[in-house]
């Protein structure tokens, strides 16, 4: 019997989210409980800051720009490499639980095989995993939960956040007590809620385990990502009235707007109104209009939400101590990208290379029958570093064609195998607006290069001090005192970057 894996990933968490990383607004003992155990990550950062490329590169150990999921609505192909076919291979039972996303889910032909399986089945294994079951963030669809929802309760599919307007557009309209978009008073049940769904499948796929089975087990949370809607039961847990403002939303709306104007043409853009260039923030919501209750009240939900999946988790670390697993159990927590949830007077994701979509959760508790020492790792590290830890927990050779490697257990480790920078990538092209970046994060400072497009003609960028200037609020682009820097950086950006697959492959959807 060897090491076995639970992966549990969520969807759009920020770092500060978790009590472990100075979070004051949820409350997360069990994770932060499993962060005491082992190692906790300060600069851990996605690929991408958008889901479908970032959970590609979690599962294929590749950045966004060698796997092909260059924006959301390119589907991964299902003979794409997969870190659970290496561990299938060898042996490990495996299975995903929750959300994959790694084809379109506006899919309303069904025409990709994992939006049709909880209707026709599925062939053992696909992409190594043996057993899977879908749900993503509403209980309409094709998805398992969906039709769990659709067959036993009935009448709470309809409670949810309606995410798309009837012209198929993501929806902005305005919920909650102030009015914010996306923000809901959710009359479901909690335990039919997707939180404690994904945890109830979860444990019982464990149950189905021999005792002596090794196994790998992807739990995938759709929460905290928008909308948000937790049940209404649980929304008195926390009083946004009392929520402080988050340290990136800046109050006097003459100080943010002379913030946002020292960014690239794009920030001032969507904060006006005047373009959109990622599908899943609203078309026709207009973030100069995010008041500060609103924003308030959008932290508020988001929190009752991590705290609900914190609370779903230790269920199931209680499942596998009950099965006699606990010893040799590696839990790895993370997050695809993270949620501007108020920095800059913004809400939701897109082409923004800042820290509140790129830094991100990450813990790792080792097997404690490894005798694993607490640390916390401050070297950068990716998501593209997960597939190639997997392997190195299962005692597998790690792939020539991962482009990670496995997390270092300490800054010693991560000085000793040369851990000293990330990439990050976006690419977008929708509603007729090109966004093209890249981004280096290294020795505390974040540089990002903008290729020609709708709102760039390829002289732009950023550069921030992360240490003089956390809330990235000052860029530096055009410092004089700091071109050399700049230049560096770049350069290391060039060297270090993987060349963009060629042909591109379509975009089939918008997500």
């Amino acid at each position: 019997m060897g090491r076995k894996i639970l992966f549990i990933t969520t969807d759009q968490q920020r770092y500060d989210t978790l009590g472990c990383n100075g979070g004051s607004v949820a409350r997360t003992p069990v994770i932060d409980a499993v962060a005491a155990q082992g190692v906790r990550y300060e600069r851990a950062q996605p690929q991408s800051v958008v889901c479908m490329p970032s959970r590609s590169t979690m599962l294929t150990g590749q950045h966004p720009s060698t796997h092909g999921v260059w924006m959301n609505g390119v589907p991964l192909p299902v003979d794409a490499p997969s870190v659970a076919s290496e561990l299938h291979d060898v042996g490990y039972r495996t299975a995903l639980i929750g959300k994959p996303h790694f084809q379109p889910f506006l899919d309303p032909f069904a025409r990709y095989e994992e939006n049709r399986f909880a209707r026709d089945g599925q062939p053992a294994p696909h992409r190594g995993f043996e057993h899977l079951e879908f749900a993503t963030h509403g209980a309409q669809g094709f998805l398992h939960y969906a039709r769990w929802m659709a067959a036993e309760h009935p009448g709470d599919v309809g409670k949810f956040y309606p995410v798309l307007d009837p012209t198929m557009e993501v929806n902005a309209m305005g919920g909650g007590d102030t009015g914010a978009p996306q923000a809901w008073r959710n009359e479901i049940a909690r335990e039919h809620y997707h939180t404690d769904w994904v945890a109830d499948r979860t444990i019982s796929w464990l149950d189905s385990l021999g005792a002596d089975d090794d196994w790998f087990c992807w739990m995938s949370f759709p929460d905290p990502h928008h909308p948000w809607d937790p049940p209404a039961s649980e929304i008195d847990r926390i009083d946004w009235r009392e929520v402080p403002l988050p340290a990136g939303y800046i109050e006097d709306r003459d100080e943010r707007e002379r913030v946002l104007d020292q960014k690239p043409a794009h920030w001032r853009a969507w904060y006006d109104g005047r373009l959109v260039s990622n599908y899943e923030a609203p078309l026709h919501w207009v973030p100069a209009t995010l008041t500060a209750d609103q924003v308030r009240e959008v932290n508020a939900l988001n929190a009752v939400e991590v705290e609900l999946i914190d609370e779903a988790i230790g269920r199931v670390l209680a499942a596998v101590a009950a099965r006699g697993w606990d010893d040799d159990v590696d839990i790895v927590f993370t997050t695809d990208h993270g949620e501007l949830q108020g920095d800059f007077g913004l809400l939701f994701k897109g082409p923004y290379h800042t820290d509140s979509l790129m830094r991100l959760p990450l813990i790792w508790r080792p097997a404690p029958s490894s005798v694993p020492v607490p640390a916390t790792v401050t070297a950068p590290v990716g998501i593209v570093d997960l597939a190639p830890t997997f392997c190195s927990i299962a005692g597998v050779p790690v792939p020539d064609y991962m482009e990670g490697r496995p997390l270092p257990i300490d800054d010693a480790d991560a000085s000793a195998r040369g851990f000293e920078r990330v990439l990050t990538e976006w690419d977008s092209v929708l509603f007729g607006v090109n966004v093209h970046l890249r981004t280096i994060t290294r020795d505390g400072w974040t540089c990002s290069t903008y290729a020609p497009g709708t709102s760039h003609d390829g002289t732009e960028g950023e550069l921030y001090d992360l240490t003089a200037d956390p809330l990235q609020q000052v860029n530096r682009w055009d410092d004089p005192s700091v071109r050399a820097l700049r230049d560096d950086l770049l350069d290391d950006l060039r060297a270090h970057q993987p060349e963009m697959m060629s042909p591109l492959p379509r975009v089939e959807a918008p997500v």
